[in-house]
């Protein structure tokens, strides 16, 4: 008997922003709009008065620790959690040249930050446990007044500094941090093939390297008496959480056989002349179709709808896509 024949995976012309840009992000114009609202929520969630919880006179003791700048500032969390990323991905769009790559890597990156951003802001608003330093927030010049039937706190500093005393739980800056990041580690996993099962650790440890960025931010929000542990833990878990939602929305698991790109561009190898078009037959509709969305033809050559022209084009070329 003769051996099997290989499988040979055609493809077609890579997309560019300048060919295929505007149409993609037409096709996800609700998706950015929604991105929109998402930051009118949080600004107003910004806005409002948080929950000022009861502290009493006996609970100062843990609240007592001194009032510290920003080893962080807020400023630069945008830049370590979207910006840097961001650079990275275009960096990967000059090399690779995928527009369906390049757009929802940042869809993704945006919606999983600003998704944690709403959601902890949320929270801080809901909870309104005091900081660590809530003493100072409340006494700037050290003499504390509690009321003599409930012995709860009378503040008398600075209305704009107590609001932000009662936004302790979840920590901001980290799970802003690890939201950006932990995308970045998820994107980067596809990117170099982490789990490609040959053992290569320098690879994992290159996408670790965002998780601890995230996690030295995490320890400094505790080192500046800013939040408690339990505020950072749970801001890094999720992060973490919507970072993972965010990324496996847009791409496959990184130890996917496939899971280099996004699932769109496999929609696009399959049907280039009608971008991500839900009408289209899917691999379910097609008579011996495969679990990546190719068919098999009769003499066993593993193929994609690309056109029945391009196809052979592509044949007669050698090329393959990888």
């Amino acid at each position: 008997m003769p051996a099997p024949s290989a499988s040979i995976h055609l493809g077609v012309p890579t997309p560019y922003i300048t060919s295929h840009g505007s149409k993609i992000a037409r096709l996800h114009m609700y998706d950015w709009i929604v991105l929109v609202l998402l930051v009118v929520v949080d600004g107003i969630l910004n806005i409002i008065e948080p929950f000022h919880r009861f502290v009493g006179s006996d609970m100062m003791t843990d609240l007592r620790y001194p009032m510290k700048d920003n080893t962080v500032p807020f400023w630069a969390v945008p830049i370590i959690g979207i910006i840097g990323p961001m650079i990275i991905i275009t960096g990967i769009y000059f090399k690779k040249r995928n527009v369906y790559d390049f757009h929802h890597a940042i869809l993704g990156l945006l919606f999983s930050v600003l998704i944690t951003a709403v959601i902890t802001d949320a929270i801080k608003d809901g909870v309104g446990r005091p900081r660590p330093d809530f003493f100072w927030r409340c006494f700037p010049d050290g003499v504390p007044a509690y009321d003599n039937f409930t012995t709860g706190v009378l503040c008398h500093g600075k209305a704009s500094v107590i609001k932000e005393g009662h936004k302790s739980f979840p920590s901001g800056h980290t799970s802003w941090s690890f939201a950006g990041l932990g995308f970045l580690s998820w994107y980067l996993a596809g990117k170099i093939k982490v789990f490609d099962r040959r053992g290569h650790v320098a690879k994992l440890c290159i996408i670790i390297l965002p998780l601890l960025l995230a996690a030295l931010v995490a320890v400094s929000r505790v080192d500046d008496y800013w939040h408690h542990w339990q505020d950072v833990f749970t801001g890094g878990i999720l992060g973490l959480v919507v970072s993972s939602f965010c990324y496996l929305q847009f791409f496959p698991m990184p130890s996917d056989e496939n899971g280099l790109w996004p699932h769109a561009y496999a929609r696009h190898i399959l049907n280039p002349d009608q971008l991500e078009n839900n009408a289209q037959p899917t691999s379910v509709d097609r008579p011996n179709s495969l679990p990546n969305g190719s068919f098999r033809s009769p003499n066993g050559l593993e193929m994609g709808n690309t056109g029945q022209g391009q196809a052979l084009d592509f044949m007669e070329a050698g090329r393959r896509y990888q």
